[in-house]
């Protein structure tokens, strides 16, 4: 019954091994997961997962062949509840609210009397004292599908989502724990032209051990020695080294196939090269890892201390988001910042003088979005877009 499985897992090219799949199989004859009513599922995917993947960066495509697999037996499970003690039946979208451009025009207009980023999360905090139940389609509650900054499934131009999946675009804060995965450096690249394009970040040296044949040397010495003497020298490497930072998750989502194709050929072109990840914008934490990015999170202080200023940094994000991100301590959509994005990128500019912020949406959005131009600022105008146009002309920017 499981063949299909293992199948499905070498057709996906997670390399699992015949040896692997005999020990799985001799788990399940041994009964690791117990026997009768208590099996489940979800005890055979966290089983299976242990033994079969040996490397954490094949777990997505672990995950998508299982979910295909065994659709319909059982939903692996997702996680905890994320909505922290807002009782669940607050946030169920029952119906939604279609507004139209004047309707929509006039609770811009009302919210924005409402005084900030500051009162917006003070407001807040009254209604979690003052509400005692759900609310469905109303403009003060917590609920949905209303005109309220506060829930999901609705409309207002500045809110906190709580719950449930964005659709607008336009919370400054969001309550709830996201769950991003990691990009795959093993992605097949649709186009060649992109691997092109970072070989312009080149500078070569031979540096480290002697073991490579110098051919033209050999013959020199030997032709004047009159016997065979041999040169060795040192392998011609890419000296360039950089630092990736990484937008994941949000509106990054709709740019993930391009991310991974860039992240994969730049862990094949850049012998030396460090990748981290973050949401929208720089702050005090980055992370390697989105499984494990809320409690393994590597301060950014201690990047600007080890990485000295001749590495080089690409950023590469939308720089979509909130102005409050950018410009306000708390104003980051995932937790409560202590220092504004600003300040952080201003560092990390003047530590890393050779940066390049790469956007993937097209360049004729970019005046739609006040964050952009923001961005745009702090890394002196040096976003280019990330087409392959744009990555030459970062590269060449890069390696000067």
């Amino acid at each position: 019954m499981l063949l299909p499985f293992f199948t499905a897992l070498r057709d996906a090219k997670v390399p699992v091994s015949m040896k692997e799949w005999l020990h799985l199989m001799e788990a399940m004859e041994k009964d690791v997961l117990g026997s009768g009513p208590s099996r489940k599922v979800d005890d055979f995917y966290h089983l299976s997962r242990a033994v079969l993947v040996k490397d954490e960066k094949h777990y997505d495509r672990f995950d998508q062949v299982f979910g295909k697999v065994f659709a319909g037996i059982e939903s692996v499970s997702a996680g905890e509840d994320l909505t922290t003690d807002i009782p669940e039946d607050w946030l169920r979208l029952l119906t939604e609210k279609y507004l139209t451009d004047e309707e929509k025009a006039q609770i811009e207009a009302q919210w924005a009397s409402l005084g900030g980023f500051e009162k917006l999360m003070e407001t807040l905090k009254e209604r979690l004292e003052e509400q005692k139940g759900r609310h469905e389609g109303g403009n003060k509650w917590i609920g949905t599908g209303g005109t309220s900054p506060f829930g999901h499934g609705g409309y207002n131009p500045e809110g906190v989502r709580i719950g449930g999946p964005g659709k607008q675009g336009r919370a400054v804060k969001v309550w709830e724990k996201r769950e991003y995965r990691n990009l795959d450096d093993q992605v097949e690249l649709g186009t060649r032209n992109i691997k092109v394009a970072l070989r312009r970040l080149r500078r070569f040296a031979r540096q480290g051990a002697p073991d490579e044949l110098d051919m033209d040397a050999t013959i020199d010495g030997t032709a004047r020695q009159g016997w065979l003497d041999i040169h060795m020298r040192p392998e011609r490497r890419n000296t360039i080294k950089v630092l990736m930072f990484l937008d994941i998750g949000g509106s990054m989502d709709a740019h993930v196939k391009m991310c991974e194709e860039l992240f994969s050929a730049a862990k094949t072109e850049f012998k030396h090269l460090e990748f981290f990840y973050f949401h929208n914008c720089l702050y005090e934490g980055v992370w390697k890892d989105n499984r494990r990015r809320h409690t393994e999170k590597i301060p950014t202080w201690e990047l600007l201390h080890k990485y000295p200023a001749d590495w080089r940094a690409i950023f590469v994000g939308d720089a979509t988001m909130s102005p409050y991100e950018v410009t306000m301590p708390g104003g980051s959509v995932e937790h409560w910042n202590e220092e504004a994005g600003a300040v952080w990128l201003k560092r990390a500019t003047q530590q890393w003088d050779k940066v390049a912020w790469l956007n993937p949406s097209p360049e004729r959005y970019w005046n739609y979005s006040p964050s952009v131009a923001m961005i745009r600022e702090l890394v002196d105008e040096r976003m280019y877009s990330l087409t392959l146009e744009g990555l030459e002309k970062a590269m060449r920017a890069l390696a000067k």
